[in-house]
């Protein structure tokens, strides 16, 4: 018993660690700053013990935090689940549509993905999301969807606080001069409402939250909007990714197919239940997918392997001609290619004068692919992968001559 609960405490202590880090820092000091200040002023702009509906607003507000923290802390903790260490398929033969993870010594269940931040492979991953500091995926997909719902409620709430309080202040302030009247809590148990006093540092310290409030009212509420698109065709960021790809492949070749995305059900509601349910588990084990009667079991991951086959050979080799740090956002290679540096958070490459690159796809002044470590074929090389500025490569006199180009070159043309 004792060895379990050192095991248990050890694992927690290990969890706690993700809170170091600048995304869940920044979110939880948003979280804290508007909800403090919201408590504060209400309890100056509406005494929640003096009527009914202050008590009711302030309750209000200390719910909003609460169901907030709570599905923030449940989406970081709990995290998407991960595939086994290992895994495989029941049936062997399924082995042939499933792509295979080196890291993780395991083939890639169904709607599974490989994280680098992570270094595993994540169940029905949809993106990793540094607000968190985790995955978001098979098991915490509802928690935070919900943080995505309650936390723009929360802030709608405070901010119409907040718009009171200091229109209340500044009112006082025009309305009485310049003298500002100080009252103590006494007084706002008394009729008539007292008045607030102004103060500078007070009113500064709102109007920053109200800014906070505002901002993560927009932003917060946009990924929400995102998350709900998706959820409701049964899908997932990556997943999105994968079928507009899909399309252009069979556009690109002029391919007489149609691809049709599997784990649709046909109805909002059917598709909203592989969310979210009343026990707050998800349904399934994270490994195995129910599918449209019209679809094969494994339609996308086969459609996985057409496009990794299809970016082998639709990839373009280049020779590295100037030196790269690696540096996000490089001073030295260009005022286009500063500015332009591609907005993700995939990993930059450092290269160095003659060595080669595999570029699979790019924009006007950055590509992307990978660097060939080994002389040996390029068939199961080890490569780094990563983003890298276009003046600092040129292409290969032996793929010069064919007229295929990085995906998304085309385009940008």
């Amino acid at each position: 018993m004792g060895t379990f609960c050192s095991v248990i405490k050890f694992e927690n202590l290990q969890e706690l660690k993700r809170l170091c880090h600048w995304g869940p820092i920044i979110a939880l000091g948003v979280i804290a700053i508007c909800s403090t200040m919201a408590m504060i002023d209400s309890v100056l702009w509406y005494w929640p013990l003096h009527t009914t509906g202050g008590s009711v607003n302030f309750i209000m507000l200390i719910n909003w935090t609460v169901m907030i923290l709570y599905n923030y802390f449940n989406a970081m903790f709990i995290g998407p689940g991960f595939v086994p260490l290992g895994w495989k398929p029941e049936n062997s033969q399924d082995s042939m549509y499933l792509q295979y993870c080196k890291v993780c010594q395991a083939y890639k269940a169904p709607r599974s993905h490989h994280c680098r931040k992570c270094n595993r492979c994540v169940m029905k991953m949809d993106h990793h999301c540094p607000w968190i500091n985790n995955c978001c995926g098979y098991q915490n997909h509802a928690s935070f969807t919900l943080f995505l719902l309650l936390a723009p409620l929360g802030c709608i709430h405070a901010a119409f606080i907040f718009v009171m309080t200091m229109y209340t202040q500044l009112y006082n302030r025009l309305s009485f001069g310049w003298n500002t009247v100080k009252i103590d809590m006494s007084a706002a148990r008394r009729d008539p409402l007292p008045i607030i006093p102004f103060g500078l540092a007070a009113f500064a310290a709102t109007l920053f939250a109200l800014g906070l409030a505002l901002g993560t009212t927009i932003a917060v509420g946009m990924l929400f909007f995102i998350q709900m698109k998706i959820i409701l065709r049964n899908k997932t960021s990556i997943e999105s990714w994968i079928e507009e790809k899909a399309k252009d492949r069979i556009q690109y070749y002029q391919l007489d197919e149609v691809f049709v995305f599997p784990y649709d059900m046909g109805s909002r509601w059917k598709n909203f239940k592989q969310v979210f349910t009343w026990s707050g588990v998800p349904e399934g084990n994270g490994l195995a997918w129910p599918v449209r009667e019209d679809c094969h079991p494994y339609s996308l991951t086969i459609e996985q392997l057409k496009q990794k086959a299809d970016k082998r050979i639709r990839s373009v080799r280049y020779k590295v001609i100037e030196d790269y740090s690696g540096a996000c956002c490089p001073l030295n290679k260009g005022i286009k290619t500063f500015f332009t540096s591609p907005c993700t958070e995939e990993p930059r490459i450092r290269l160095q004068k003659g060595e080669f690159i595999l570029a699979t796809r790019g924009l006007r002044y950055w590509l992307y692919g990978d660097k060939i470590l080994d002389d040996a074929s390029v068939e199961g090389v080890s490569r780094i992968r990563g983003w890298f500025p276009r003046n600092c490569v040129e292409k290969c006199p032996c793929d010069a001559e064919t007229d295929q180009a990085p995906e998304g070159e085309k385009k940008n043309r």
